[in-house]
């Protein structure tokens, strides 16, 4: 069995757009591209390795491929992620299920996404691990098919943009598994699937006349 994992860079208010620069994804107006390098330090470096250190293919939307297809092919042979991602199988979400790729091993999920997915995940292999892809992401959440979510955190708030979690996100709790904080601030977590959502409650056993009054006046 295959998991799908997502690796996300976000910033406080959950905004994942255009991490990398300033040309990557100004769509909607996007003015704050490129937010995420500038906490880019040793220990993010050494973050990212570990996320890519077990054997994995990418799963990847349209935008986010033709930006890795556009930048990683042309890295030079010295730079190891260029060549890892050159290597290895890149699975696209696309509209377009006839579509085409000059970048090596790279293959469409066709016309039925969640089916193929879902084919993919029960097949042995490597796991399928997502890069960027906000409007992707939202498919998978949708259809409960994330297993595991390395998520870091940028100390940063930038208001409006591409979010990680949609409004069609399926309800899910989560166990962190590994947690650092860079020396730039960057809270770097690694959170695995937990069950269902647990709820608990603080009130008193017995509700107050004030506490019943207040229930009362939001139905």
């Amino acid at each position: 069995m295959r998991k799908i994992v997502v690796g996300a860079f976000t910033s406080l208010d959950g905004i994942m757009q255009a991490p990398g620069g300033p040309h990557e994804d100004p769509v909607g107006g996007f003015e704050y591209g490129g937010w995420a390098a500038p906490y880019f330090d040793e220990a993010m470096g050494q973050a990212v390795d570990e996320m890519f250190a077990e054997p994995f293919d990418l799963l990847l939307g349209r935008k986010t491929y033709d930006i890795f297809a556009a930048h990683w092919p042309y890295a030079g042979a010295d730079d190891p992620i260029g060549t890892l991602f050159d290597r290895i199988t890149k699975y696209v979400a696309t509209r377009d299920p006839d579509r085409q790729f000059d970048w090596q091993n790279s293959r469409t999920l066709g016309a039925d996404v969640v089916g193929a997915l879902k084919a993919l995940k029960s097949e042995d292999g490597p796991n399928l691990l997502t890069q960027g892809s906000t409007d992707f992401l939202q498919t998978l959440f949708e259809n409960d098919l994330v297993d595991e979510m390395y998520v870091s955190f940028f100390p940063v708030i930038l208001g409006r943009g591409k979010r990680l979690f949609g409004e069609g996100t399926k309800p899910m709790a989560l166990k962190l598994v590994g947690s650092r904080v860079s020396g730039s601030g960057v809270t770097v977590n690694k959170y695995v699937r937990a069950g269902e959502v647990v709820t608990g409650s603080f009130e008193f056993d017995q509700p107050t006349e004030a506490e019943l009054e207040r229930r009362r006046k939001l139905t």
